[in-house]
């Protein structure tokens, strides 16, 4: 008996060894899997560094003197200016202050596009009334014009309430997107239940509270996606600033950047060193919020 025991062991050990080596098809798929994923982690590195190589070559740039930037073959080592050139910057133009600004104008516009877009998506996809795709249509169709030709209509309403020069002349503009309000429109449409809602309704809530309490924090990271890409292109907006703001004490940091050149020639050390400067901020936004970020926009794949 301890003998057929024995010899059923070592049969069922040896059925393990065998169930454990792969077969020739299994490891031929798992090679090419491998070669697969080498090939991706390539391509995500050289795009990584696609990416990130401009930020480098604008602290090398930054780091040296304008004859150096220009110089062939260009220079890969940053130099030791970078501080010497920080300083020109911030006694050149009021640079912090036009941070300030900056900040101001792109949270306002960042968490009105969040709000203001989220109210009007959540009407043009759950509430009915009079002519809504009919005004769905007319927003959808403000997307084909090019920002450039409002620019005059703007600026015409900007002086006739008075706010040339000013911050909320920046901002109030930028409240609220025909991108935004599509962008929420379908989010609320895909991921609210008319049922959840005639619940609602049938528990006394109105269209106001059932938005507060019920939509907006479905889609709250939808909301933070569109919120953030709002600060993104309010902070790196040049046109409309440029054009409103007059004060060098209103400046955005675009506009401080552009203060930066002479008349006649432009010091491209002290440029980059500006714009360098001026990508710190978003760089810590992005580090702190990148995950959400992701998260968002995959939540809005996966639900869309």
């Amino acid at each position: 008996m301890s003998d057929t025991a024995t010899r059923t062991g070592h049969r069922t050990a040896a059925d393990r060894t065998t169930a454990a080596v792969p077969t020739p098809p299994q490891a031929r798929r798992r090679r090419r899997v491998g070669r697969v994923r080498w090939w991706v982690y390539a391509l995500l590195g050289v795009a990584s560094l696609a990416c990130v190589f401009p930020l480098y070559w604008m602290f090398v740039v930054a780091s040296t003197d304008t004859a150096a930037a220009s110089q062939l073959p260009p220079r890969l080592v940053p130099g030791g200016n970078f501080l010497h050139m920080a300083h020109l910057v911030f006694s050149t133009v009021p640079f912090v202050r036009s941070i300030v600004n900056s900040v101001v104008i792109a949270l306002t516009i960042g968490v009105g596009q969040a709000v203001l877009c989220a109210l009007a998506g959540f009407a043009f996809a759950k509430l009915t009334f009079r002519g809504r795709n009919a005004l769905f249509l007319v927003v959808l169709l403000t997307m084909t014009v090019p920002a450039q030709l409002s620019v005059i209509p703007q600026y015409m309403i900007t002086t006739w309430l008075g706010w040339v020069d000013t911050l909320q002349g920046v901002a109030v503009p930028g409240l609220a997107s025909a991108f935004g309000i599509f962008w929420m429109r379908q989010h609320i449409a895909s991921t609210i239940d008319d049922e959840l809602m005639g619940a609602a309704r049938i528990d006394g809530a109105g269209s106001w509270q059932i938005f507060w309490r019920i939509a907006f924090p479905i889609v709250r990271p939808a909301a933070f996606v569109l919120g953030l890409l709002g600060f993104v292109t309010s902070w790196n907006d040049f046109l409309w600033p440029f054009i409103v703001l007059k004060s060098p004490e209103n400046y955005t940091v675009q506009i401080a950047i552009q203060a930066l050149q002479k008349s006649y020639t432009v010091d491209l050390g002290l440029a980059m060193a500006g714009s360098f400067l001026a990508t710190i901020p978003l760089l810590v936004v992005f580090f702190v919020v990148g995950r959400r970020l992701v998260g968002g926009i995959m939540d809005g794949a996966f639900k869309g």
